[in-house]
């Protein structure tokens, strides 16, 4: 007996999308169609999807057969994902970065990761809308904005509630159920952020944990791409197929040892029995009266479940600048190369030419400017200079920073606020973080960038390199404990 799509595949998780699959209760075939009609029935409310996929149904059919004949490749086998769209797909897909200059590009080859997720028996649905040049382009770019796709919307509260970060559209789309789940990118938030403001799970992983070939570049040292899921399960399966080795990433050839390819073996209800989380207050202290009591009852949930709580902690980094002339220099050199392998009809193969090019657009291109973008091209760090500035960085945030505060208190982990500036410290060292649903801001503030700090509000945990197994473990015990998760209400989305 086939299940009705349209009602259930809301809140599906890709386990429950399995099963049925699998049991032949549905197909990859019906859950695609019924992807594709929410798509089309409600993007226009939120903005979240730039282009389905024209062989999404194609692929679908084929994997139907080979389940058919041959049998499951896995947990992803037949399952709809989005992917942002700085992340290459050799297909009938464009990769832009949110760009009008490269509206038209087609990607030469696929990326690393796209490439694992399609052997994996993943079907890539479409690409999600973002914030252009994942919010490198302006520092008066509003996120979610880009000149390609407009404006994302959080589902939330269209117009009215903030996106964060540049995978807005991927956190957009998996909040709205316009798909299974989606692979973001990010650089300092850009996983994370969203995430959080959309009631749903995301990892930013470890820098070399996967591979950034095919992704349009920020930062070397920073860049990773993660899953943005509903759920922790899905978020852990997701992780464990993007892991792995890359020749052609240097970040990746150390970790062979240190990833796994089934991080779902982590799932453990009851880890926070045994847990012991830092409470960093520095980063609590510009929350509004709602959020910190949304902060203040996880600290109490923790406790409840056994954790040990240790509160305050300090992080004798937190007021260190970030050093821009380090991510213009990088986001620059990796732009250049990136840009200079697409094809000839492209009307811009590097960063001079993408500025003169928005120049010559400036009515569509230009709502914003393009100051960072100006700056990096100006940028005249040489390599010596710029290794030395790098190493200066990191050798200080290792010795006053993360593990630092976890060696001297013995910590699994450190517990922030779901906004932007806890997740810097992680993303500076390229250390992992996940998010977690933990309450819903009902009146909000607007803070000092004029955005509402009102809706969906998550935790996010954080520990050394490499510590993803830790922190999946406690962010599903804190989310099995609490299930604070909730689709959104727009103009009959549930």
């Amino acid at each position: 007996m086939r299940i009705n799509l349209q009602a259930w595949i809301l809140e599906a998780d890709m386990v429950s999308m399995q099963s049925a699959m699998s049991s032949g209760e549905c197909t990859s075939e019906a859950l695609v169609l019924a992807y594709i009609e929410r798509i089309h029935s409600y993007n226009s409310l939120i903005n979240a999807v730039l282009e389905i996929n024209p062989d999404a149904l194609e692929i679908a059919r084929n994997l139907d057969l080979e389940r058919n004949s041959t049998g499951s490749r896995g947990p992803l086998h037949g399952i709809p994902l989005l992917l942002k769209d700085n992340i290459d797909t050799h297909d009938r897909m464009h990769t832009s970065a949110g760009s009008i200059a490269l509206a038209e590009s087609f990607a030469p080859e696929d990326s690393f990761i796209a490439t694992k997720l399609r052997a994996a028996g993943a079907v890539l649905l479409g690409k999600a809308n973002m914030t252009e040049w994942s919010n490198f382009m302006s520092n008066r770019m509003p996120a979610g904005y880009s000149s390609r796709g407009g404006y994302v919307l959080n589902p939330y509260g269209p117009g009215k509630l903030f996106v964060s970060g540049s995978s807005s559209g991927s956190a957009a789309a998996v909040a709205a159920n316009l798909a299974a789940a989606a692979i973001g990118t990010e650089t300092a938030g850009s996983i994370i952020g969203p995430a959080s403001q959309h009631f749903l799970v995301g990892i930013k992983p470890t820098v070399g944990l996967a591979s950034r070939s095919g992704i349009i570049p920020i930062s070397i040292s920073q860049d990773t791409p993660g899953p943005i899921s509903r759920t922790v399960t899905d978020a852990a399966t997701l992780l464990g197929t993007i892991a792995g080795v890359d020749e052609n990433d240097k970040a990746t050839w150390n970790s062979p040892h240190r990833t796994f390819h089934d991080y779902t073996a982590y799932l453990d209800r009851d880890f926070l029995r045994k847990a012991r989380i830092g409470i960093p207050r520095h980063y609590y202290r510009s929350l509004d009266e709602e959020r910190l009591s949304i902060m203040e009852a996880t600290i109490e949930v923790l406790r409840e479940q056994g954790a040990t709580v240790i509160d305050p902690v300090d992080l004798h980094l937190e007021e260190h600048s970030w050093n821009n002339e380090v991510i213009c220099y990088e986001f620059k050199t990796g732009l250049n190369r990136y840009l200079s392998k697409l094809n000839p009809d492209i009307p811009v193969h590097s960063l001079q030419e993408l500025i003169e090019y928005n120049q010559k657009h400036a009515a569509s291109a230009l709502k914003f400017g393009q100051d960072n973008l100006i700056r990096s091209e100006q940028n005249a760090l040489i390599e010596t200079t710029y290794q030395l500035k790098r190493q200066e960085y990191n050798h200080l945030a290792v010795a006053q920073g993360i593990d630092n505060a976890l060696d001297q208190h013995g910590l699994d982990a450190l517990m922030l606020p779901g906004d932007i500036d806890g997740m810097y410290i992680a993303a500076r060292l390229g250390y992992p973080l996940i998010t977690v649903p933990a309450g819903y801001s009902a009146k909000g503030t607007i803070d000092a960038d004029g955005d509402s700090t009102q809706g969906p509000f998550g935790v996010v945990f954080s520990g050394r390199a490499f510590s993803e197994p830790t922190l999946i473990s406690i962010a599903y015990s804190f989310e099995q404990a609490t299930l604070f998760r909730r689709p959104p209400e727009l103009g009959g989305l549930v």
